[in-house]
């Protein structure tokens, strides 16, 4: 919890002091940005709902099918890092209440129209929640580094169709990693405890 206090202020804070930096960088992304990669840009932007839910069940499946209980454990804790993360970032664009940039700028002219706020970008902590959480639990080159470029490349998207401010997507990128860091070390620690009490009754 005090990891996530210490994220609101900081970001609050961050937000009023760095507004004209970032509408600066999204001006530039987004107004002068080539018209030719909407429509890639828009696929990225969605694929984060088809490979951000379907990774974990994937593992998951992979572990029950094959009854590889290490894999199954692998596919639960990915899963709830992703929940874990969607609450927060829920309860974060709340708090902060931030309008989207169209709302507070007419030259921005978004590729889609979004219903919640705009701090942090919730397609790009779900985006760097499972980058991360694969590559905690699978730590192959192969595995970390195209998940990475996913993840940075759907952050990117957001930026490029207007409707998040660079610093929502930086945000929303640590939220991310942080909520399956934070996962991944409370998962190896409830381990450690049944191992202990397995021990202990033996």
């Amino acid at each position: 919890m005090r990891f996530f206090y210490f994220f609101v202020f900081f970001f609050s804070t961050l937000n009023i002091q760095a507004q004209h930096t970032d509408i600066d960088w999204l001006r530039r992304i987004h107004v002068e940005r080539n018209t030719s990669l909407d429509g890639t840009m828009k696929f990225i932007s969605h694929s984060e709902y088809l490979i951000g839910i379907g990774t974990p069940l994937a593992v998951c499946a992979t572990g029950l099918i094959r009854e590889d209980k290490q894999t199954l454990e692998k596919g639960i804790e990915m899963s709830v890092a992703m929940i874990s993360n969607t609450g927060a970032t829920f309860i974060l664009k709340r708090i902060v209440n931030r309008d989207r940039p169209a709302q507070t700028y007419s030259f921005i002219t978004p590729l889609e129209n979004e219903r919640f706020h705009s701090f942090p970008s919730g397609h790009t902590s779900n985006a760097f929640v499972l980058a991360t959480s694969l590559s905690l639990n699978f730590r192959k080159w192969y595995v970390i580094a195209p998940a990475y470029i996913w993840a940075s490349s759907v952050g990117y998207s957001r930026m490029h169709m207007g409707v998040h401010y660079p610093s929502d997507v930086f945000a929303g990128a640590l939220l991310g990693a942080g909520s399956a860091i934070v996962t991944h070390k409370a998962n190896q620690w409830l381990q450690k405890k049944r191992k202990k009490k397995v021990v202990s009754s033996k």
